[in-house]
């Protein structure tokens, strides 16, 4: 299997502006979309790249993983030739094979890239989708934003989660503002508990529309007290993002790039701004798949990475506990992670709209990374349902069995 960053001790857990001015703010908008291509087969692409030098296949996967063994130990290679080695009691790469079949019949899905022990196992990208592109993580960027806020709390940046906002925000914070305003903290924001009116879904369009993000996100109306229930809002995260700028002295995404891009070997990702030029916390960030994977692996390695430790790893505990759950699709939700099991086993994921996920499964060494196009009837629930079937049918049982072998582990629905 192919080597990724950070290969360190994993955690134990309890349970330009981007996309140029051209594409319009909303949570709901489709990027433009990549070419679909023509179905093909494996030998098909071999030939292609005798003939032309390149990988140029008619086929909905576009670059794929070879699984045939070879003498030096490798089982195959990697969508960019990469050996793909083998791990101690680890399936066999073909046995994957379903559920990369099930992600080349999805057609909103453009990567699948399974990775155990800090390896690579298996990686398909379709529908034009390259390992090199960047693509838009959507709200996936919020357990990004999640990692920044433990960064700055380990640099000695923010004190403590539980600072009123109105000490993090002085300059926007409304005089008038009520005394339940008042009693919002860093930790509310965090588990998207703050009590404000959401600034998501019906009303993104109109926030977004506003002159200032950061003043219309904390003027909204309180609907529940501070630490009640769960109220997702993307302008929760983006007030994080200004708390960040402010505390740090510097934009969300240089820090970002100095303390988590830069010792992971990820390139400055394409970010929104607002109008007042704070980065857009938690949305319309561009990271390539294989990106998202090594931000995952950060997190299964218990924050370590070869750079040396980049998160601390009572963090990435305490940002994966779940604090709230969602009355609308029964998640937990951490500090921007959502949580849930799948066969006996927590995991904890990174979910943007349109079927961009980032699952990260502790007790199994495994990272999985699905992107997808965003935009149409093809992106919605049902292709979500089918991502998160994917990883409870045809990844973690496969794994399971591998890991201990004799227990049928349960397959969820």
């Amino acid at each position: 299997m192919q080597s990724i960053e950070p290969q360190a001790g994993r955690a134990t857990n309890p349970e330009r502006r981007a996309f140029n001015t051209r594409v319009r703010l909303t949570e709901n908008d489709p990027q433009a979309e990549n070419r679909v291509r023509k179905p093909g087969t494996r030998e098909r692409l071999i030939r292609a790249l005798a003939l032309a030098g390149m990988l140029a296949v008619a086929t909905s996967v576009v670059w794929t993983s070879s699984f045939t063994r070879t003498m030096a130990g490798a089982v195959g290679n990697t969508a960019d030739g990469t050996p793909v080695l083998a791990v101690a009691n680890a399936p066999a790469p073909e046995a994957f094979e379903a559920a990369f079949d099930r992600a080349a019949e999805l057609p909103s899905l453009t990567s699948l890239i399974i990775a155990l022990d800090g390896e690579i196992a298996g990686e398909r990208y379709y529908r034009g989708m390259r390992p090199t592109r960047q693509v838009n993580i959507k709200s996936a960027a919020k357990s990004v934003l999640s990692a920044l806020v433990g960064i700055a709390l380990a640099g000695g940046h923010l004190e403590s989660l539980d600072q009123p906002l109105f000490e993090l925000l002085p300059d926007h914070f409304p005089e008038e503002a009520s005394e339940l305003h008042k009693r919002i903290t860093l930790r509310h924001l965090l588990t998207m508990s703050a009590g404000l009116q959401t600034t998501s879904f019906r009303n993104y369009g109109n926030w977004v529309a506003s002159r200032d993000w950061v003043r219309s996100a904390i003027d909204r109306p309180m609907v529940d007290r501070p630490g009640g229930r769960m109220i997702y809002s993307t302008g929760n995260s983006h007030l994080v993002s200004a708390i960040l700028t402010r505390a740090t002295g510097m934009s969300t995404r240089a820090f970002a790039q100095r303390h988590l891009f830069d010792p992971l070997g990820i390139r400055p990702p394409s970010w929104d701004r607002d109008p007042q030029g704070y980065y857009l916390g938690g949305n319309n960030m561009a990271l390539t798949p294989r990106d998202l994977l090594k931000f995952g692996q950060l997190y299964l390695a218990g924050g370590s990475a070869q750079a040396g430790r980049i998160l601390p790893e009572s963090w990435i505990r305490e940002s994966w506990e779940p604090y709230r759950r969602s009355r609308w699709n029964g998640y937990g939700y951490g500090y921007f992670w959502w949580y849930r099991r799948s066969g006996g086993f927590d995991v904890h994921f990174a979910w943007g709209y349109g079927g961009q996920y980032l699952f990260v499964v502790p007790e199994l060494d495994l990272v999985v990374v699905a992107t997808s196009r965003i935009g149409g009837s093809r992106s919605g629930r049902g292709h979500r349902r089918e991502i998160h079937r994917i990883l409870d049918r045809h990844i973690v049982p496969v794994i399971s069995a591998a890991r201990r072998p004799g227990v049928a582990p349960p397959v969820d629905a």
